[in-house]
């Protein structure tokens, strides 16, 4: 993230509070880089019509935290999101549309994907603006030596991955296959699987999701990591 000009004069230099505001700047990450996350928490708890305070009950979370998303001073992690999201009944790519009309068309530039990191890497909409979401494709980084967890995941419809670069491996059920660049694996996703980047660099995979009940939230039963 490109930081303001006001971020190159030391912090020695600077007034104490304009030192602290700085502090604060610099320190959120760049996961949601692009995206307005707290407009759109605050849009979104509008259009369900509750306070702050009320949002705060529902999701579990401090209001001081969910007053910090919404003035953009603090960049919440994927887990928050999804407390968030379960509160207000909505998919958690919600909070990275730009207020763009939906459509039954989704054209994503590659320097205009929403993205967002997660506890091993980067998750990347390329479904963002499109009505309906009974696809969900992701472009996923993962960092060296990562994967899902020793709980298998399970959810409704189908899964498709399409190894990209590095090599990842995917185990569902009691079968293994390692995914090279250029390999790919569709399954029935009610089958219980896991995923694990077995390389020494990042690898990166095309993720395409696509739910039987519109209802499941397979993005949130993949990248559900512990607060």
């Amino acid at each position: 993230m490109t930081q303001k000009p006001l971020l190159k004069e030391t912090k020695k230099s600077l007034p104490p509070r304009k030192r602290a505001r700085a502090s604060a700047k610099s320190a959120v990450p760049d996961s949601t880089e692009g995206v307005n996350v707290g407009r759109r928490l605050r849009e979104l708890r509008a259009e369900h019509d509750l306070s702050i305070r009320a949002l705060a009950e529902k999701s579990g979370l401090a209001i001081n935290t969910l007053s910090l998303i919404e003035n953009a001073k603090t960049s919440p992690s994927v887990s928050t999101l999804q407390q968030i999201a379960a509160a207000l009944d909505v998919q958690i790519t919600a909070f990275f549309e730009d207020g763009t009309p939906p459509s039954s068309i989704a054209y994503v530039k590659a320097n205009q994907r929403h993205s967002a990191k997660f506890a091993h890497g980067t998750l990347e909409d390329l479904g963002a603006g499109l009505t309906s979401r009974a696809v969900e494709p992701f472009l996923v980084t993962l960092e060296p030596s990562t994967g899902s967890g020793a709980n298998p995941i399970v959810h409704t419809g189908h899964e498709f991955v399409y190894c990209l670069t590095g090599r990842i491996v995917y185990t569902v059920e009691d079968r293994t296959f390692l995914l090279e660049p250029g390999d790919s694996l569709l399954f029935e996703s009610h089958l219980p699987h896991r995923w694990q980047n077995a390389d020494a660099g990042p690898s990166q995979a095309l993720l395409v999701m696509y739910p039987a009940d519109e209802r499941d939230r397979p993005t949130e039963r993949h990248f559900e990591f512990s607060r």
